[in-house]
C-alpha cells in the first residue's frame, strides 16, 4: 500500500451561513455541495457562490451528468438542478446513517458507516457492498479508481481501494485536525474535499498514475453481473 501525505492545493470559505460541509460534488463547471437545509454551488476558478437550492442536504452528495442526487437522513433525492425541484425519491440503503455518495456507470456508490453500497438507483436496492475499517464520509469514481474519505475522531484520510475486495492500495494522509466530511474528483488531477464543521472546502492532489492498470475508459464494476 501507497502512504504519503496529502497535498493541499486551495483551500475554499467558509461560506456565509454555513456551519458544516456534508457531500460534495461536481457538475463540470461548479461545486456543489450540502450545507443541512440547502444544496451550494460555487465556482472553483473563483470561490464566489454562485447559487443555493432549499432542499434537505444532510449528507453525500452525487451528480449523473443531469440531475443531482442527495441524501437526506433516511432517503435520497434526486433533484433537477435548473429548478431545484425534487424529482424522485429512494429509500437509503438500512433505512439511514448514510454518508457519502457517488455516481459511476449507471449506479450510486452510497458510504454507510464502514461500508461502501452499490445501489440501483431506480429502486434503492443494494446490488453489492464492500467493506471498509474506516468510517466512509465520501465516495467518488475517477479513471477506474474507487477513492473514498475517512473521519475518525480528528483524523481523516482519501483511500484508494479494490472495487471488488475493498483492500486499501493507497492512503493520501489529511493534516492533525483537517477533516474529509465529503469527496469528488475534478475529473483531472485533484479531489474536492468538504471540510466539515470548518465551514471550508479544499482541494487535494491526486497522485499521478501514468498508463496504470485500470486508468483510462474502463468501467469500475460491471453492475449488470452482480
Amino acid at each position: 500500500m501507497n502512504r504519503s501525505a496529502a497535498e493541499i492545493v486551495r483551500e475554499y470559505g467558509p461560506f456565509p451561513g454555513v456551519d458544516s460541509v456534508h457531500g460534495v460534488t461536481y457538475d463540470g463547471q461548479h461545486v456543489w455541495f450540502a450545507a443541512g437545509d440547502k444544496l451550494n454551488a460555487f465556482d472553483p476558478a473563483s470561490g464566489k457562490t454562485l447559487r443555493s437550492i432549499d432542499v434537505a442536504a444532510h449528507a453525500g452528495t452525487a451528480f449523473d451528468g443531469q440531475h443531482l442526487f442527495q441524501i437526506a437522513e433516511d432517503r435520497i433525492q434526486k433533484i433537477d438542478p435548473k429548478t431545484g425541484r425534487v424529482l424522485a425519491t429512494i429509500p437509503a440503503p438500512g433505512g439511514g446513517g448514510v454518508s457519502g455518495l457517488a455516481w459511476a456507470e449507471g449506479t450510486l456508490w452510497v458510504g454507510q458507516d464502514r461500508k461502501i453500497h452499490q445501489v440501483d438507483p431506480q429502486t434503492g436496492a443494494i446490488l453489492r457492498t464492500i467493506e471498509s475499517n474506516r468510517f466512509v464520509t465520501g465516495v467518488t469514481w475517477i479513471d477506474g479508481e474507487l477513492w473514498h474519505g475517512t473521519w475518525e475522531g480528528d483524523e481523516s484520510d482519501l483511500r484508494r481501494v479494490d472495487p471488488r475486495t475493498g483492500e486499501v492500495l493507497e492512503r493520501l494522509e489529511m493534516p492533525p485536525g483537517v477533516v474529509v466530511s465529503g469527496l469528488e474528483s475534478d475529473g483531472g488531477d485533484q479531489f474536492f474535499c468538504g471540510g466539515g464543521r470548518s465551514g471550508k472546502m479544499r482541494t487535494v492532489r491526486r497522485p499521478r498514475r501514468g498508463s496504470a492498470p485500470g486508468s483510462g475508459s474502463e468501467s469500475p464494476v460491471d453492475s449488470t453481473s452482480k
